[in-house]
């Protein structure tokens, strides 16, 4: 089992992430497939997929529907991790990895046929500049998809301090979101709202890594979590409130065509 670089103290959620090789969105596939669909990916050649992570969105659009993907990441550990998988899948000659933030993406206007974004903005600050760069990377007539966590009622200020210092995260609520997206450059705008469920996402979050690189995370999530004492922190404080904030989020699917 490869063990990367020991997790330094004050990772985030985000960093452990990349440590043991995993990565998720709400929703799973089935979530993944319907943002796929009102993005009408099967006729799409050029996708972008912002936020890569471990590569699971760019190798599966890939795969299944023959497009050229990009992805990007700003972390480098979960750039590797995605070139790796690509190998795995035997796409590595439709799919690159680049290095990129939302918020600046390293790419000029009009090059992609649709943008694919899946719990990334949940963790900017600027989202109506995050959805301003999506559309500024998609041609005319293509499509950019998002798929983000919201607030579904009101939370306290602990709670939302708490998932900003624990997980990195800064979720809104839907009526927020609503606006951001009635305010984007966009056409053929659809938003859908979905409830979040635990055992189905557990589900889901497995699927989605794939078993055999599930259980290589959770061994390494081990073994950091033994010998590092500052990974065993992190994890307490992240895992600390997670029911009450996972009770209190839903997810959306938001598309619209430039």
């Amino acid at each position: 089992m490869r063990i990367p670089t020991p997790v330094p103290d004050g990772s985030t959620y985000l960093d452990i992430q990349a440590q043991v090789g995993i990565t998720k969105h709400i929703g799973g596939f089935e979530a993944t497939d319907r943002l796929l669909a009102l993005c009408h990916i099967d006729s799409a050649r050029e996708v972008l997929y912002v936020g890569c992570g471990i590569g699971v969105g760019p190798t599966y659009n890939a795969k299944k529907f023959g497009c050229h993907v990009v992805g990007v990441d700003i972390s480098e550990k979960m750039l590797a991790w995605s070139r790796e998988r690509a190998q795995e899948e035997h796409v590595e000659n439709r799919v690159e990895f680049r290095n990129g933030n939302i918020l600046e993406l390293p790419f000029e206007a009009d090059g992609f046929d649709a943008v694919i974004v899946e719990s990334v903005a949940a963790f900017v600050d600027d989202k109506a500049l995050a959805i301003r760069e999506c559309g500024r990377v998609t041609r005319s007539g293509g499509y950019v998809g998002m798929n983000e966590l919201f607030w579904n009622q009101p939370v306290s200020a602990d709670v939302l301090a708490g998932t900003r210092r624990e997980m990195g995260a800064v979720p809104i609520t839907i009526e927020a979101w609503r606006s951001l997206w009635g305010e984007a450059c966009l056409s053929e705008k659809v938003v859908e709202v979905y409830a979040i469920d635990p055992r189905r996402e557990l589900c889901g979050r497995i699927r989605w890594v794939g078993w055999r690189w599930a259980l290589r995370a959770i061994g390494r999530l081990i073994a950091f979590y033994i010998s590092n004492p500052h990974m065993r922190e992190a994890v307490k404080e992240q895992w600390s409130g997670t029911l009450e904030k996972s009770s209190a989020m839903s997810y959306g699917l938001f598309t619209g065509r430039k």
